[in-house]
């Protein structure tokens, strides 16, 4: 099956299911698939806590959860899997070229610099940053490497590194979005989560300037989109708005404790306020700023007269806080357990946001492979995107 066929059924069943993962029941109390589907929704309110943060967590469990309601949902986990890259070992690149990367980036950088594919072109680090990724690369395969970066300092604490680790990299400080002459033919473009826009600008300008190859891990698919996502690809035709592409990154591996007290009562606090907002100034949804984290740390009937003020709204003077909040935290509970149904098809819009890169690709000549470069509790961007210029 060729990309854009496998982007064409998946594209078609995920149209389908709009009506299933585009309502959000953070503004939504009650989406039109309750009604449909009274049972899924019945089981979805009676579970646990425990139960209900374990599906949001795990997209594919909350998606066979919600297969054992939707038959039809198989047919979504099939299309949206993606095989692991078969890891080249690493040889050991000496002490010096990890200096001052953090863990997890550091194993993330690794298991990128494992599954990529050698193709002897010189290498260029899009958005590299520090240039860990290259120079990690440049040791490996023994090539000349540049690092394209925004950041002047970046670009100057990444000479020092490779200095010190005897590297053959040059960094160019550049905006990278207006930086297309700057790629050039026959080279091989690395990129480890560029976000948005500069991992789409990097692959179209790329082609333009005949990039021989391409190892990109994709990420923050939202980021430079205003309104509408169009896609690149003729096998997609499916429309996405910017929520709808936020919702293909909303996973999430790495939360303290405390964090995540402050993740829950954020939640249930703006949904309290939310009731009392509906009430004042009419029941339609008005979307939230974000809240400072020190409102947080308020009676919750002083962050609402924050939040008031803030939109021009009455204070909330004489009415029961105390109920409010609990309402709030009950709206919480709700929104979890509903939202469950959203979340299992997250995978498979990234999937479809990655195979609509994958198939422009194909169409412009090139041999496409769309793998995964490390485990989900690494980085939930765990795609890898490899695509090498076929010859004639």
């Amino acid at each position: 099956m060729t990309w854009a066929e496998r982007q064409r059924r998946l594209d078609g069943v995920l149209t389908e299911f709009r009506p299933w993962w585009q309502p959000q029941p953070f503004r939504d109390p009650r989406p039109a698939w309750v009604e449909a589907a009274p049972a899924l929704a019945a089981d979805l309110l009676a579970l646990d806590d425990d139960s209900a943060e374990d599906l949001n967590r795990d997209g594919d469990a909350a998606l066979a959860y919600v297969g054992r309601h939707l038959p039809e949902a198989a047919a979504v986990a099939a299309l949206a899997e993606v095989a692991p890259a078969p890891p080249a070992p690493l040889p050991d690149p000496g002490r010096f070229w990890d200096w001052a990367i953090p863990g997890r980036k550091r194993t993330q950088i690794t298991a990128f610099a494992a599954a990529a594919r050698r193709s002897g072109r010189p290498l260029v680090d899009w958005c590299g940053g520090k240039g860990h990724l290259g120079r990690l690369l440049a040791l490996h395969w023994q090539l000349p490497a540049t690092c394209l970066e925004l950041d002047g300092n970046l670009c100057a604490e990444g000479e020092a590194l490779a200095r010190r680790a005897g590297v053959d990299q040059r960094f160019v400080a550049a905006d990278a979005l207006r930086s297309a002459d700057f790629l050039r033919a026959g080279e091989h473009v690395v990129a480890l989560h560029a976000c948005g826009n500069l991992h789409r600008h990097a692959l179209v300008a790329g082609i333009e300037q005949g990039v021989a190859a391409f190892d990109i891990a994709p990420c923050c698919y939202h980021r430079g989109v205003e309104k509408t996502y169009r896609p690149l690809s003729t096998a997609s035709s499916l429309l996405l708005s910017y929520d709808d592409l936020r919702l293909a990154v909303t996973e999430t591996v790495t939360a303290s404790p405390r964090l995540t007290r402050e993740r829950d009562r954020g939640m249930a606090w703006k949904l309290g306020f939310d009731a009392w907002r509906r009430r004042v100034a009419g029941d339609a949804y008005r979307p939230f700023k974000s809240v400072p984290a020190a409102w947080l740390r308020l009676s919750f009937g002083d962050c609402c007269r924050r939040l008031a003020e803030r939109e021009g709204l009455p204070s909330p003077g004489p009415v029961d806080t105390a109920a409010l909040e609990a309402m709030g935290w009950r709206r919480r509970g709700e929104v979890i357990r509903l939202s469950i149904v959203r979340h299992a098809f997250r995978r498979p819009l990234e999937i479809w946001l990655a195979g609509d890169l994958a198939c422009h690709l194909e169409s412009r000549g090139y041999e496409v492979a769309l793998r995964t470069f490390c485990a989900r509790e690494t980085t939930p961007r765990n795609l890898l995107l490899s695509a090498r210029r076929v010859a004639g």
